[in-house]
């Protein structure tokens, strides 16, 4: 099973096809145009369906980047 850096960079690239590898992991709303709320909430879907987690909508506001996201994620893993 790929890592988690890996599944989110392809979750990503699922979202925003248009960025490459590097792009990814610097993405944030700011750095890309295209990451506007419908995109933040595709963006939590493919992650749900991707990494089998429920992401608390609350928790939106403050998964503003991929690293952020990947933090939250490698946090989800070690609760559960």
């Amino acid at each position: 099973m790929p890592d988690t850096r890996a599944r989110l960079v392809k979750c990503f690239s699922a979202v925003f096809p248009e960025l490459s590898e590097r792009e990814i992991a610097l993405a944030s709303p700011l750095s890309v145009g295209a990451w506007d709320s419908l995109a933040s909430v595709t963006l939590l879907s493919v992650l749900e369906e991707e990494f089998e987690v429920q992401i608390d909508p609350d928790a939106l506001d403050q998964l503003v980047s991929f690293n952020l996201i990947l933090d939250y994620l490698h946090h989800e893993q070690q609760v559960s």
